[in-house]
């Protein structure tokens, strides 16, 4: 066993001698050593309740004949975190979660892994960790919060909450409505109930094969998160049995199931900073101009909120990933031959799955759209590309050109929306907000949430060097790059510049000629930095030197 490293030979005897003071007995260290990578604490909703999950985990493990050890992961809630510099620690979270877990497991030499997550950076981060550790591993997520309600028996979400502090400035709703909102729009623990970030990045470790069915759909205060935990646990002994290991499962036709996956469900765009990471972890190359090819054969099966009405409760009921999975091998659309955690491949874990509601998991030949749900447009405003989540855009706004209205910091946008300033036709851009210009790169979904909560969500776009949440609807880009303070384009753009977006066309432009965006770049000068210490500047400073892919993979 790997752990015999720090347990067997009279060489090892100062190491045991530490194991025994833990409480170990000979029997359990005789026993693989299992960490549990537990990201519990009481800021994060979604993790508040992983204790539970944790203990589950535990038990599986010590049925199967394994003897579990837990250690933490951090974990920042991006809820609370939003609208304050607390944004820009977000992202460079998941960097700081993937090498402290390598420290951890190295150093104390694991058998397995059971990873327990759940929300934004942490299921990006021990997915990195899995693959670059490559040893035994499965995923359990604490799960998704259910879907609120509100008094006249509407269905909320926290996408709604935040586009309700909206309505309210622009008088369409008053504090005692918003009081509602915030009181029922995240009735219970779990993640945030709709397709954002961390249930995406749940749903996809399911996709690439790394957790058990259900990990991304099954609520979190259901009793079946925690039989599923129990079989994490149990399954992880099988897992090591067989030797099977990460990279065994995370192939490079795995992360091209997983990215068909994100399609046909309408993920967040954050999916586009999260998988090429992971896959750079197993020695997989993704290539973001990939994804439009996908998306053009992938169709999107799934309007979950803020694009729909529909919640995560909603997919588990009817059939979860799975079922949308069966759903794509109608047309051949993934590799049903691969390996997963399950010990069995693809198509053994499809086998007995159906679709068991078609107006939640639409049937392939009836898809809400032919194409997928996230898009990457190029032109010279991103020449390296940009995101946006095409399922949860207007029809009216697929095609849209408009003046400039330009912002150095998500604040003085929020500013002008929420003062009325912005008006139907406008491209809101909000710069100096990438990884290096940030730094951090912070969400922008209080700014895309004004928007909308002003009314303006079907005339007005948004275009930023930051990131959207998976909570984000309405003609939002984000992703450019290169980022401004990386004298990209964004970074030249002038009040009043007519910028055309034609997401159908994959294109975004900035209409100034060559000549004068020439002109522009001999005389542009990058801002002094916002952050000059602390662990922010130095990630700046990594994210300036290091080569393309090794920092955000994008």
């Amino acid at each position: 066993m790997r752990s015999d490293q720090i347990k067997k030979g009279v060489e090892r005897a100062p190491n045991r001698s530490l194991l025994y003071a833990l409480g170990y007995t000979e029997e359990e260290l005789n026993r693989p050593l299992v960490g549990v990578v537990s990201s519990w604490n009481e800021i994060v909703p979604g993790h508040m309740d992983l204790d539970k999950i944790v203990e589950a985990v535990k038990a599986g493990i010590r049925a199967a004949g394994g003897t579990p050890v837990t250690f933490p992961a951090i974990a920042v809630c991006d809820g609370i975190a939003m609208g304050h510099v607390g944004m820009k620690y977000s992202l460079v979270t998941r960097d700081l979660i993937a090498d402290s877990t390598e420290a951890m497991v190295t150093a104390h030499q694991f058998d397995g892994l059971v990873m327990v997550p759940n929300c934004d950076k942490n299921v990006p981060g021990l997915l990195m960790a899995a693959a670059r550790l490559n040893i035994p591993t499965i995923f359990c997520s604490g799960g998704p919060m259910l879907a609120g309600r509100l008094g006249d028996g509407r269905r909320t979400c926290l996408s709604h909450m935040f586009e309700a502090v909206g309505a309210y400035h622009a008088g369409t709703l008053d504090e005692a409505g918003v009081r509602e909102y915030e009181e029922n729009a995240c009735p219970s623990c779990g993640s945030c109930s709709g397709m954002y970030t961390a249930n995406s990045m749940n749903c996809l470790t399911e996709a690439i094969g790394m957790a058990l069915p259900g990990n991304g759909t099954i609520p979190a205060p259901l009793s079946a998160r925690r039989r599923l935990a129990k079989q994490a646990g149990m399954q992880i002994m099988e897992l090591i049995r067989r030797d099977i290991r990460p990279r065994d499962i995370m192939t490079p036709a795995a992360f091209h199931n997983a990215e068909t996956v994100d399609m046909a469900l309408g993920c967040s765009t954050n999916t586009m900073l999260h998988l090429p990471a992971i896959a750079h972890e197993a020695g997989v190359t993704i290539d973001l101009d990939e994804a439009n090819a996908i998306s053009a054969r992938t169709p999107n099966l799934c309007h979950l909120a803020p694009a729909g009405d529909t919640f995560m409760e909603d997919l588990e009921r009817a059939g979860g990933v799975y079922a949308v999975m069966k759903e794509l091998t109608k047309k051949d659309l993934l590799d049903t031959s691969l390996l997963t955690c399950t010990g069995k491949t693809v198509a053994e874990n499809l086998a007995p799955v159906q679709n068991l509601d078609p107006t939640v998991i639409r049937p392939l030949e009836n898809p809400y759209s032919q194409s997928g749900g996230i898009a990457v447009l190029k032109g010279n405003l991103a020449a390296d590309g940009c995101v946006v989540k095409q399922s949860a855009v207007a029809p009216e706004m697929m095609v849209h050109k408009g003046p400039a209205r330009v912002y150095n910091s998500e604040e003085e946008a929020i500013a002008d929306i929420y003062g009325k300033k912005i008006h139907p036709g406008d491209v809101v851009v909000i710069r100096y907000e990438g990884p290096k210009g940030g730094p951090g790169m912070r969400e922008m979904l209080n700014p895309t949430s004004a928007i909308c909560g002003m009314g303006l969500g079907e005339s007005v776009a948004l275009i930023t060097d930051g990131r959207f949440s998976g909570a984000t609807r309405g003609a939002s880009i984000g992703h450019v790059s290169p980022e401004a303070a990386a004298g990209g384009t964004i970074g030249l753009v002038e009040e009043g510049d007519l910028i055309s977006i034609d997401i159908p066309n994959c294109k975004i432009q900035l209409e100034v000629s060559d000549e004068e965006l020439a002109r522009r770049k001999a005389a542009w000068v990058c801002p002094e930095p916002k952050v000059k210490t602390g662990y922010l500047a130095r990630y700046a400073k990594m994210v300036t030197s290091a080569d393309k892919g090794a920092i955000l993979d994008f």
